[in-house]
């Protein structure tokens, strides 16, 4: 087991390091549509080494020009929604943190928000509003930290403002990761005390994982308050993942 684990964290390092020089060499003259490519093969390819199968449930289609929101529980989050369709993060700035994943991501378009800064919130929001006017893909988690499989935590509502401004609808998607047994993986939660590197090491050793995507129906933002649409996409995701009654989202 120590070899296989082995064995599987240096085809991650490797992995890793051609995501640092592509980086570094390619995306300073590639344009949209080929980095758009590149980080799409490169997400899929990062999960094919962690053993994590990427399983679409069938519904709505993944929309081209949305403010796409889902819920968060781990850091392949990011690198599950890309392998479906690239998107422009907006994530914690804790993330930036992250040994060289949080520098890849940061290549590839993340937008990092301080907990709390209201100055970095009007800032991004600008930004988000730009970004979706041009007929861009933007995610974000609007629970705003990682929560334990199974829960979905109330919404922060404020940068579904962006998706007014820029009349565009706002796509919720949920995600699950699952054993073979259908059940909640028990390596996935990246919650408490976990690491990031714990969590790599978890997600490696334990038994392969099945994450789950599910595209649901977009939600129209003309004429809609912030708090609005934040509720109706939490309670989507929420109600995707079978939970019951929902706790209000907030400002």
């Amino acid at each position: 087991m120590k070899i296989k684990l082995a064995w599987r964290l240096a085809r991650l390092v490797l992995h890793l390091v051609q995501g640092l020089v592509t980086c570094a060499l390619v995306f300073p003259w590639a344009g949209d549509a080929l980095r758009e490519r590149l980080i799409q093969r490169w997400s899929v390819r990062l999960l094919g080494i962690c053993r994590v199968r990427l399983e679409r449930v069938p519904g709505e289609d993944s929309l081209a020009h949305a403010l796409i929101v889902a819920n968060h529980i781990s850091w392949l989050d990011i690198f599950v929604i890309n392998a479906v369709h690239p998107c422009r993060f907006v994530a914690k700035a804790e993330i930036r943190a992250w040994p060289v994943v949080g520098w890849l991501v940061a290549q590839a378009g993340t937008v990092f928000i301080a907990r709390g800064s209201r100055r970095d919130l009007r800032h991004i929001f600008k930004g988000l509003v730009e970004v979706l006017g041009q007929h861009r893909r933007v995610a974000f988690f609007p629970e705003g930290t990682t929560a334990s499989q199974g829960t979905v935590l109330p919404f922060h509502a404020n940068l579904f403002e962006a998706a007014i401004d820029a009349a565009v609808p706002v796509q919720p998607v949920a995600l699950a990761y699952v054993d073979a047994d259908g059940g909640w993986h028990p390596a996935v939660d990246y919650t408490g005390e976990t690491t990031f590197v714990d969590s790599i090491v978890r997600i490696l050793g334990g038994e392969p994982v099945v994450a789950r995507l599910a595209c649901l129906a977009p939600i129209p933002a003309a004429g809609a308050h912030r708090r609005e649409l934040a509720q109706a996409a939490h309670d989507a995701i929420a109600g995707a993942l079978g939970q019951g009654a929902q706790p209000p989202a907030i400002r």
